[in-house]
């Protein structure tokens, strides 16, 4: 009968936690098991639970690569029993005092038995077939036998990990926000915009740290009182452009939406600039600084203010014809001049818009007008309004696109 002892060799005195980890010396192997390097990658992202380090990692490593087979209930027993030569070795050089204190760690947590032999040497007696009757060293079956805890845990760190992770990304996003509205609102409201600026800063540095999930819940929290106080004092500026919609609009039973794809040019819906002069319509065209009527191919316009994002999310209603995504303003203004002519919107009237406001701000525009098109009796008349408030630099897109954004959040 083989004696498998509890003591450990030399000066290491028995404990309780001893007696208690021996007990998984005793206990029954199941007949078939999971690959053992699963159970590691379990171990390793679950490695908290157990109070384990990655160096202790490394070293059990180094253990299972001496077990011969794929999982630890196949081949004859548990044991691995190499010299603390070889495992170093396999343990990328490790050195010999700082393997024993891994070692240790290991057998803490009970992941490792010892079984030290009488001289406390590690190796295998044989029988004459050379089968292994007696082996002394490391016992790798509480890994076998906690495979489903160990398994649990890893489970419980990837779902931790993952709401650590949301929890961030929602900071980042709110803290986005509020920075991109925070430089549009200083031309659009007065306010005390340094202050906010200082709390987003605060709350990005913040976020360089490594932040428990208590800290960040704490700072989705912050932030999004930060966005709340951001969007409360923009709200102003985006009532004004509600107004001056409405003031534009028409009644939805008489003024159904059309939009289709054709290549008909819908010069029926507004006249073009040629048809009303043959009509003697008095036209306004905007004028340069001179007096001058300007051409169709200067561009009178500021750079938008606006943050890219910020239209494509007010106005999504253009990205249904834009299937590859808006990612420049280039792509904006290319997809405002495919859509124009869906609009009922002439070439004349797009050209003044683009010289009035520029390339970008009319692209703005005319994405704001498709987003309330169902509202809007004549998109093309509400364009040249609009052209002859930015000729005299009475006009912005902003209030227009928050108030897009205000419905957007009541919709939601």
């Amino acid at each position: 009968m083989q004696h498998i002892s509890t003591t450990p060799f030399g000066r290491r005195p028995v404990t309780a936690e001893l007696i208690e980890a021996q007990a998984l010396a005793h206990a029954p192997l199941p007949q078939e098991g999971p690959d053992k390097w699963s159970i590691f990658r379990d171990l390793t992202a679950g490695r908290v639970a157990f109070g384990i380090s990655d160096r202790d990692l490394t070293v059990l490593s180094a253990l299972l690569s001496f077990h011969q087979h794929a999982s630890l209930a196949e081949g004859e027993g548990t044991i691995v029993f190499p010299s603390n030569a070889a495992l170093a070795e396999r343990a990328h050089g490790m050195a010999e005092s700082t393997l024993r204190r891994h070692l240790g760690a290991l057998v803490r947590a009970r992941l490792i038995l010892r079984h030290d032999s009488p001289n406390g040497k590690r190796y295998a007696a044989r029988d004459a077939g050379g089968a292994v009757t007696r082996a002394f060293g490391f016992d790798l079956r509480p890994l076998l036998l906690r495979a489903g805890e160990i398994a649990n845990a890893a489970r419980e760190a990837k779902a931790a990990a993952l709401r650590l992770k949301r929890l961030r990304e929602t900071c980042v996003l709110q803290l986005r926000d509020a920075a991109k509205l925070i430089p549009f609102g200083r031309e659009t409201v007065a306010a005390n915009w340094d202050a906010l600026e200082d709390r987003v800063r605060l709350s990005q540095r913040a976020l360089r740290r490594k932040l428990d999930a208590d800290a960040l819940r704490d700072m989705v929290r912050d932030t999004a009182a930060l966005l709340r106080d951001v969007t409360a004092l923009l709200e102003p500026a985006t009532t004004d452009c509600a107004d001056q919609t409405e003031e534009m609009s028409g009644n939805d039973g008489a003024n159904e939406r059309h939009i289709q794809y054709s290549n008909r040019n819908l010069y029926d819906l507004e006249p073009s600039l040629e048809q009303e002069e043959a009509a003697g319509a008095d036209a306004p065209r905007p004028v340069d600084s001179t007096g001058e009527m300007q051409g169709t191919g200067a561009v009178t316009g500021a750079p938008p203010k606006l943050p890219l994002f910020l239209v494509t999310k007010a106005c999504p209603d253009l990205l249904d014809y834009v299937p590859q995504g808006i990612r420049s303003w280039y792509d904006l203004v290319e997809a405002a001049d495919f859509v124009r002519p869906m609009l009922g919107i002439s070439p004349d009237a797009w050209q003044l818009a683009r010289d009035a406001m520029g390339p970008e701000v009319a692209a703005i525009t005319l994405a704001a007008i498709l987003q309330r098109a169902d509202d809007i009796r004549s998109p093309g008349g509400y364009l040249r309004a609009l052209t002859d408030k930015a000729a005299v630099g009475a006009f912005s897109p902003g209030p227009m696109i928050m108030a897009l954004m205000n419905v957007e959040g009541r919709a939601a």
